[in-house]
Parts: structure tokens; C-alpha cells; sequence
């Protein structure tokens, strides 16, 4: 059975949700995950996005979270406030789904400046928080969900690009600069419990909250993962091997993008 790494990515991530779950889902590829799970094994999951769609089951994947895909098939539409007030800080989303432009390896997200000031207040070399390399998007409602969703996941493809040691800008907290922004913190969730590359799976180490790499894909090598993270990553001393798509679960996700590809063409040549 031939799948690619992006494929292998996306379906492991969609098998960390369940049916009973309320899922607060990220564009890009933690949508993309999100649907495939309540496509295949997880038909009763709640999908809630950030412009306020609750229990939304789009046909294709949205644009945005203003896409009005996810209005259009959602149970209700509440207002942004009540979203994030009554659903998120009120305790009752079980998962956040996010994704990233940089991760560290206490799983801290930036999403964004590129190349802007060091921790320890140093300019990175021309380039600062007002006149960075790259400006990203910006967090959007990632650094609510990291804070009050019971756990988090995190879909990210793996490069040294992407997985740095210290992250530029700290736009979502995972577990602090040192691995300890979360202790002794009674109204937070769980933080990050996994993070599901196209190489591997890494999941927070108990004590040191340090990402450790726990299953790894198959025909991936552990000097790959090494190559691609920009850090001295640990491996667990019970790593696995992670399971293969189905055939079912590949037809879904390929059917489902190619619908989606479809439909914004023709959005586009309109």
C-alpha cells in the first residue's frame, strides 16, 4: 500500500480523536485531520472552529475559518465571544487541534515573527520583533485554546526549519522556556500531549516536559528524525512503530482533498 509522508502525517493525527471528543480544530492541516477522523472513525465528534460553527461537517476543507463552508453545515453559529468565552474558557472543548510555523522542543509555538528578539532580549542579528524576517499571521485564537483546552494537539511537518530549539517569538505557550510554565497552575489544561510530525510522533517527557520521540513512521530512520529537529532530541526506551494507513482511511482523505481542490477551482475561475 504506497502513501506519502503528508498522508501519513494527517491520517496518524486524525486517529488521536475520538468520537466523543469536542474538538476546537486550526486551519490547515489540523482541519484536514479533524474531517478525516469524523469521516472514518470518529462520525459523532464536535467540531467547533473559531468563527463560532459548532458541530460543523463541511464537504470540503475551509479556506479560513470565515469560510462559509463550515457555517453552512454547522448545527449552530454562536458570536466569537460566546465562543471563546462560554465553550473555550468555560472548560468543555476536550482538544484543541493546532498547527505551527515553529515549535521548540518544550513545545512552545510561534506563529508570529521570524527572526525577531532572543530571550534573552538580544536582537537576532538585523532582524527584531518590529523589523523581523518573515511576519507570520499571528496566533488567532491558538494561545486561548493552548490555555483552556483539557489537552492539545499539535500537526507540524518536520524540518530543522520548523522544529528550533527556542522559538523566535512564544505566540502559544506549550510548557514555557524551561519546561515549567504549567506547574502549580490549577486552571490550565493539560498543555500539548503529542505532536504529530511526517516523521514521527513526540510526546512531552513526565518530568521534564521536553518533546521525546515515541513512534516513528515506518521507512523513517531515527538519524532522520535527528537530521530534521533542531535540538538534541531524546528517543523513548519504548519506541514504537507507528501503524500504517488503511486503504479505507487513504481513500477518504484523498477523495476529500481532491473534492476540496475541485471546489476552489471553481470558486477561483468563476
Amino acid at each position: 500500500m504506497e502513501y506519502t509522508p503528508s498522508e501519513m502525517m494527517t491520517l496518524t493525527a486524525a486517529r488521536a480523536l475520538r468520537s466523543d471528543m469536542t474538538c476546537f480544530v486550526g486551519i490547515g492541516l489540523p482541519s484536514e485531520a479533524a474531517n478525516v477522523a469524523r469521516m472514518t472513525h470518529a462520525p459523532d465528534i464536535t467540531l467547533i472552529y473559531e468563527s463560532g460553527t459548532i458541530q460543523t461537517k463541511p464537504d470540503i476543507l475551509p479556506l479560513s475559518i470565515g469560510d462559509g463552508e463550515l457555517s453552512e453545515s454547522a448545527l449552530t453559529t454562536v458570536s466569537v465571544p460566546e465562543m471563546f468565552r462560554y465553550w473555550l474558557q468555560g472548560g468543555h472543548i476536550d482538544v484543541g487541534f493546532l498547527g505551527t510555523a515553529q515549535i521548540d522542543k518544550f513545545a512552545n509555538l510561534n506563529t508570529t515573527v521570524i527572526a525577531a528578539n532572543h530571550p534573552d532580549g538580544q536582537k537576532s542579528g538585523k532582524h527584531s520583533y518590529a523589523n523581523p524576517k518573515v511576519r507570520l499571521p499571528g496566533g488567532g485564537g491558538a494561545p486561548e485554546i493552548s490555555t483552556n483546552a483539557k489537552e492539545v494537539l499539535i500537526t507540524v511537518k518536520h524540518s530543522v526549519r520548523t522544529f528550533v530549539e527556542q522559538v523566535d517569538f512564544v505566540t502559544t505557550v506549550g510548557y514555557g522556556r524551561d519546561g515549567k510554565a504549567r506547574d502549580g497552575v490549577t486552571n490550565l489544561g493539560k498543555g500539548p500531549t503529542a505532536v504529530i510530525t511526517d516523521l514521527c510522533i513526540l510526546k512531552p517527557n513526565p518530568e521534564t516536559k521536553e518533546l521525546t520521540v515515541v513512534s516513528i513512521h515506518p521507512g523513517v530512520t531515527v538519524e532522520q528524525i535527528k537530521a530534521a529537529t533542531g535540538w538534541e532530541v531524546s528517543f523513548s526506551n519504548n519506541l514504537v512503530t507507528t501503524p500504517i494507513p488503511s486503504q479505507v482511511e487513504l481513500n477518504v482523505l484523498r477523495k476529500l482533498k481532491l473534492k476540496t481542490e475541485l471546489a476552489h477551482n471553481t470558486k477561483r475561475g468563476m
